[in-house]
């Protein structure tokens, strides 16, 4: 880095800009990510320099970042392509709850907030106690959380542990397990002999149909089916690994799985 803390950050992924505007550092980040949805003011404070396995490489330099966040093996070939051009990368390879939290206190100690982030990361702890604490007593819902339609996939690691934290049972732990999409393809005889109670749905960047979800063959013997159980999950609030999936997407499972 040219300077510590970091004076110029570009976030390509959405977890960490909400981290650093959580951070209050925010006015270090001199670029985005275009999926970058929250807080709102961000698609009007920062430019958008990126999607997600693509992005303007030019823009990017001309901002003379002296840190470039990325997220994973899926934004590779933007880092190498930062790295070589002499920019430092920082990529996060969170999958599960204790990876997100990981990452807000990594990050905050970079941008100079470590005991601010200590903080926030212990409020989301006890968050989620209080959520565990909750569902108790409650009988178990089995839940299938479809991360895409076509081909189905299941849900991702963290997306499993917070249904369990809202008193949930995923039915296909094992799968979440999976970091890559593509391990974590279903069938329909799958879903259909596992017989979820409820189905949520995120389908990155897509509006869910739950009729659609419905009318699949065989799908009107499974009791979510069977009982109007079918709920939507806006992606920002779900399918990126940070404060979002802890704080608004928790809540959704939540009131997805009440009696």
């Amino acid at each position: 880095m040219k300077a510590f803390p970091p004076e110029r950050i570009v976030c390509l992924t959405e977890e960490t800009v909400e981290t650093i505007y959580l951070l209050g550092e925010q006015d270090r980040i001199v670029g985005v990510s275009g999926y970058a949805v929250r807080p709102k003011q961000v698609r009007k404070e920062k430019p958008r320099v990126s999607a997600f396995t693509s992005a303007d490489i030019p823009k990017i330099l001309a901002l003379s970042p002296d840190l470039v966040l990325a997220f994973s093996d899926l934004q590779a070939e933007i880092a190498s392509s930062l790295i070589q051009a002499g920019v430092t990368v920082m990529t996060y390879n969170q999958r599960d709850i204790d990876g997100i939290l990981a990452m807000i206190q990594h990050l905050g100690a970079t941008v100079g907030q470590e005991q601010r982030a200590i903080k926030l990361v212990n409020q989301y702890k006890s968050r989620l106690a209080n959520v565990r604490t909750q569902a108790e007593g409650r009988p178990p819902l089995k839940v299938y959380f479809e991360e895409w339609d076509d081909p189905m996939i299941s849900g991702i690691k963290w997306v499993s542990e917070l249904i369990e934290v809202a008193g949930g049972t995923d039915i296909f732990p094992n799968y979440a397990n999976q970091a890559a999409a593509k391990d974590r393809f279903v069938t329909s005889s799958e879903v259909i002999t596992a017989a979820p109670d409820v189905i949520l749905a995120s389908w990155c960047g897509k509006k869910v149909r739950p009729e659609k979800i419905a009318n699949r063959p065989g799908w009107d013997t499974i009791p979510a089916v069977q009982n109007g159980r079918i709920k939507e999950i806006k992606s920002p609030l779900i399918l990126q690994p940070g404060p979002a999936a802890l704080t608004d997407g928790l809540d959704c499972i939540v009131e997805a799985l009440r009696i």
